[in-house]
């Protein structure tokens, strides 16, 4: 039995064009972010090779690179001191609004006008 592609369907003819478009997407995307990786966080630690599997092995080599060809990257450092203090409620008040008893200067809380309570 022989298949000829000009008796595909229609809908055979899209999937196969989308599945196309994938991967080469993939592809693509895989080895730009393999040109971006630095070496020492190539899994393997040769990037030649996994050019090959990306190209060789097609959609499931790009798969394969994007899931377990990189290791994590290292952890951010520690935050900087004085974090959270008025930068932070200086924030808080650009995104929600300045409260009555906040200056924006500080972020410390100020007394009401009129003395206190009423």
């Amino acid at each position: 039995m022989k298949l000829e592609l000009s008796t595909l369907p229609p809908a055979a003819w899209i999937a196969i064009i989308a599945l196309g478009i994938v991967q080469l997407g993939l592809m693509v995307l895989a080895l730009i972010q393999l040109a971006r990786t630095p070496r020492e966080r190539v899994n393997l630690d040769r990037k030649w090779l996994w050019v090959i599997i990306i190209l060789a092995a097609n959609l499931i080599g790009s798969i394969l690179f994007l899931a377990v060809g990189r290791k994590p990257a290292p952890a951010a450092a520690a935050p900087m001191p004085g974090a959270g203090g008025p930068d932070v409620a200086r924030l808080v008040d650009l995104l929600y609004g300045a409260t009555e008893y906040r200056t924006p200067q500080h972020g410390t809380p100020r007394q009401p006008e009129g003395g206190g309570a009423r």
